[in-house]
């Protein structure tokens, strides 16, 4: 097997473990920052490939890429939830209701 030829079907997912970091931290809460690990191991890829380990390379890819799955999950749910609060009143309701019970 030529090492060029399968180090570069080696994804570091880098640019998805950022935008879903982001977006689940904006839209989900500090569990997002969870993407950091995707972050981590995507970062990881180059260098073990750069160093010629591509078993670890591949390792790192298939872990960032369970996080970037994490990572859009969080950010899906964030959304979800969102949507729900604006929808439903959100916070307003919520102030409302807790002046009621004062």
């Amino acid at each position: 097997m030529n090492t060029a030829t399968s180090s570069s079907n080696i994804p570091n997912h880098l640019a998805w473990s950022i935008i879903a970091t982001v977006l689940a931290t904006c839209l989900c809460c500090p569990l997002g920052l969870l993407g950091i690990v995707g972050i981590v191991f995507s970062s990881k890829v180059n260098s073990l490939l750069a160093q010629g380990d591509i078993d670890g390379a591949r390792r790192a890819s298939d872990s960032a890429k369970t996080w970037c799955w994490v990572t859009t999950a969080l950010a899906i749910i964030g959304l979800l939830i969102n949507i729900v609060m604006f929808a439903t009143g959100g916070m307003a309701e919520y102030m409302q209701m807790m002046q009621q019970l004062q």
